[in-house]
């Protein structure tokens, strides 16, 4: 039994690991399954403290890589016609154009956004540059939380 969870567990962080990159596969949630898999082995046991704090840092994470790339529009100069584009253009890029939709998707909101509320095209391409700054600070935030996992599941079974 063990043999199959920490197979299951080590899918479980693969396909965590592509769900970084991956907008419609949520990573490190995905990775965070494999350690409780592996907590049901014989081969190591974690806290409930443990569970807590990386339950918490997954929600963080999840949360953080959903809003930066509006911050990233607002930090750029980008008004409210550029978040309200991001925050568009990023759900329907998840929707009818992924996964590249979800790459380009806040970049084009945000810019189109932007010229729609009569900024010229230089400043709406700044607000536009600071949603895709946000969408790859998400990335490598979730490439950490992930990144992170692996060296603990694989550390417990060393």
């Amino acid at each position: 039994m063990d043999i199959l969870l920490i197979v299951l567990g080590s899918i479980c962080l693969l396909v965590g690991l592509i769900g970084c990159i991956v907008p419609m596969l949520p990573g490190p949630p995905i990775a965070y399954v494999a350690l409780i898999l592996l907590h049901f082995t014989d081969k190591v046991q974690f806290t409930l403290t443990q569970f807590i704090v990386w339950l918490l840092v997954v929600v963080v994470v999840q949360l953080i890589d959903y809003f930066v790339p509006t911050l990233g529009t607002k930090k750029l100069g980008g008004t409210r016609w550029g978040v309200w584009g991001c925050f568009f253009g990023t759900f329907l890029g998840l929707i009818f154009f992924a996964p590249w939709g979800v790459i380009l998707g806040p970049f084009l909101g945000a810019f189109i956004g932007e010229l729609l509320g009569g900024k010229e095209t230089q400043e709406a391409l700044k607000a536009g540059l600071g949603a895709f700054i946000g969408f790859m600070v998400g990335t490598v935030l979730k490439f950490i939380v992930c990144g992170w996992f692996i060296y603990v599941f694989v550390s417990a079974l060393i």
